[in-house]
This record gives C-alpha cells, structure tokens and sequence, in this order.
C-alpha cells in the first residue's frame, strides 16, 4: 500500500463540532458519553460489542437495531428545518465513532454482528434538504471563515466515514422516501446502494444562488457518471424525480411509495449469502475509483472563498429559499408520521 493510501485510510476522525458556537471545536476524546464506561467485554480475546446500545429514540439522530437482518436503521429526526444542522452532524459523528470503537476489533477476527446501515428519515416526503443555509447566511455575514469552514469540515467527516463505512465490512444503504437536495443528496451518493421511493426528487440547487456543492457532489458524481455529466447536474440546478436518476445509474431501485422499507428489508434478506462479495467489490469501486479525505477537504476550501464572495442578492435569494424550506416542513409536521419501524 502506498503512503498516500495509508493517509487516505487513515483520515482524520477529529476534530468534529461538540457544539457550534464560534471558535469552539474539540477532538473526539472529550465528548460526553465517548469517556466513561465501555459496552464492550471480552470473549476468548475478541471484543463483543452489545449493538443494542447504541439505540437511541432522542435527539435528531434514532438508531434502531435490526437482529433479524443484522442491520442499523438510522434515522434524521428533524426538529427545525429538515437540513443538515451542526446538532446532527454531531449526532451522526459520534454515533459513527463508537460504531467504529465497538466493532473494529470483532471486525479483525471476522464475527461482525452487524452487516448493513440504512439511513432514512422521518420526516414525511423529505430525506435532507442540504447544507444550514440560515447558519451559512449568518456566517457569510459576518466574514467568519474559519466557521464556515469548520462546519464544511464536519460535513466532510460525516461523507467521507461513510463512504468508506469506517473501515468496518459493512454495507450502507440509503432509503430515500422524499427529497434529497444540495447536501443531502451528496449524502446519499456516499451509499454502497440507493433505494427510492416514486416521488422523491433528487438535486443540487446551489447554483441558484451563485454556489456549487461543496461536500463531495463532483467527486461522488464523476466516480458514478463522468466529469461532463457531474457538471452539467451542478450547473443544471434542477430537481430529478428517482426514475430518471435509475436511468443514469445513481439510483439503484426505485418502487412505489410506501414500499420502501419492505424494499430494502427484500433486498437485504434476498443478498444475506452474498454480503461478502457485495462488501469486497464496494472495496474494489473505492480502489479504482478513489475519493480521497484530502481531495474533499481541498474542495472546501474552494467552498469557503466562493461563499464569502456572495452579494446581497444571493444571500436574499438563499434567505428566500430558507423561508420556502420551513414552510414545507411546517407542512410536513401536519402529516400523519411514517410507521414505527421505519422511524427507529
């Protein structure tokens, strides 16, 4: 392996945001709840990690395990603006964290309890709307860099562990029975396997207000299409319904609303004998197909110089996309709440 693979393997799991206030950013050791007693105990040498533990009802993160299928279904829980919040990116790193902590030694000795991730959301018709344009508004405002750039950086962490399933042999699935815009659709692209549901709209719509998608939507997309396509989608700024996106190959399945869940649950139990080699080729795309810790965080960078150059114009036109994304998801609380089991 070379040394550039190793950095790569071994990219950063810190800093990450404990809380957003500006300035303050902490490493991973100083976390509340990552200190403290372990879940874990020992077994003929090998550490057995209790999943059940990391279930978790509260905050805007649910974690709910799946013995049966051997699967974590994880699951936004939006309390404002269905986006990506300081709030969740810290949910989601630390949750990530200690999955890594508990399973890494099971991992080496080959009894992994778990096989599969599948991220959902509650909130009826949206997955993620993306980036926290009123925290970017008030950001970009204030001239405050070094904040926008560490909020760009946790948003690195959370894709990147993902995409590469925190070195863990996992498979990641993205249930998608909504929207998934800007920074969420970027999200979804960092899954081994993407399932929607008819209705979902997929885009990256930053472009209406003079940004590009900063988090990984170039890199994901030339790996999945092409440099040209990958462009002409940022450029574009439109919405995709999911059958469209199954023609280009971003999506791999697409059924009828309300069949998601059972979608996925079909497709993990019909794949329980083939976990391994659908494991060693999502290796075998990351190996051909490399998307470096280094080359996302250079990006941000890029991310941060444009967005301290936007103008009131764009800025109102962002305040005004804010606006029309709460007022969806006010509507959205008003519907009747998605089925137990699929909400963790």
């Amino acid at each position: 392996m070379t040394t550039s693979e190793q950095r790569t393997l071994r990219a950063p799991t810190d800093p990450i945001i404990e809380s957003w206030s500006p300035g303050k950013i902490t490493s991973i050791e100083t976390f509340s709840g990552l200190r403290g007693p372990r879940t874990e105990r020992r077994t003929d040498n090998v550490v057995s990690f209790d999943l059940h533990d990391l279930e978790r009802n509260s905050g805007t993160l649910g974690v709910r395990v799946d013995d049966d299928l051997s699967c974590l279904w994880c699951t936004f829980h939006h309390d404002e603006r269905p986006c990506f919040t300081p709030q969740l990116l810290d949910e989601i790193r630390r949750f990530q964290i200690r999955l890594k902590r508990g399973l890494s030694l099971a991992a080496m000795s080959g009894r992994m309890p778990l096989r599969s991730v599948v991220w959902t959301s509650a909130a009826p018709g949206i997955w993620n709307l993306g980036g926290d344009l009123r925290l970017f508004i008030e950001l970009i405002r204030a001239g405050a860099a070094e904040q926008l750039r560490r909020y760009a950086h946790a948003c690195v962490d959370v894709v990147y562990h993902n995409l590469c399933k925190l070195d863990l042999p996992l498979l990641t699935v993205a249930l998608v029975q909504g929207d998934a815009l800007g920074g969420g659709f970027e999200a979804v692209l960092t899954n081994d396997v993407i399932i929607a549901e008819r209705g979902s709209k997929f885009g990256l719509p930053e472009i209406l207000f003079n940004m590009f998608p900063g988090m990984g939507a170039y890199s994901l997309l030339c790996r999945r299409l092409d440099g040209t396509r990958a462009q002409q989608l940022i450029l574009g700024g439109r919405l995709y319904d999911a059958e469209e996106l199954e023609t280009m190959g971003l999506v791999d399945l697409v059924v009828d609303a309300g069949e998601g869940e059972a979608a996925v649950r079909e497709y993990l139990t019909r794949n329980q004998r083939r976990h391994g080699v659908l494991h060693a080729l999502s290796q075998v795309r990351r190996r051909c197909q490399p998307v470096s810790y280094e080359e996302l965080i250079a990006v941000t960078s890029l991310w941060v110089e444009t967005a301290l150059r936007l103008d009131d114009a764009d800025l109102r036109r962002m305040e005004h996309l804010v606006r029309a994304q709460q007022r969806r998801y006010e509507r959205t609380r008003r519907e009747p709440p998605m089925p137990i089991s699929a909400v963790g």
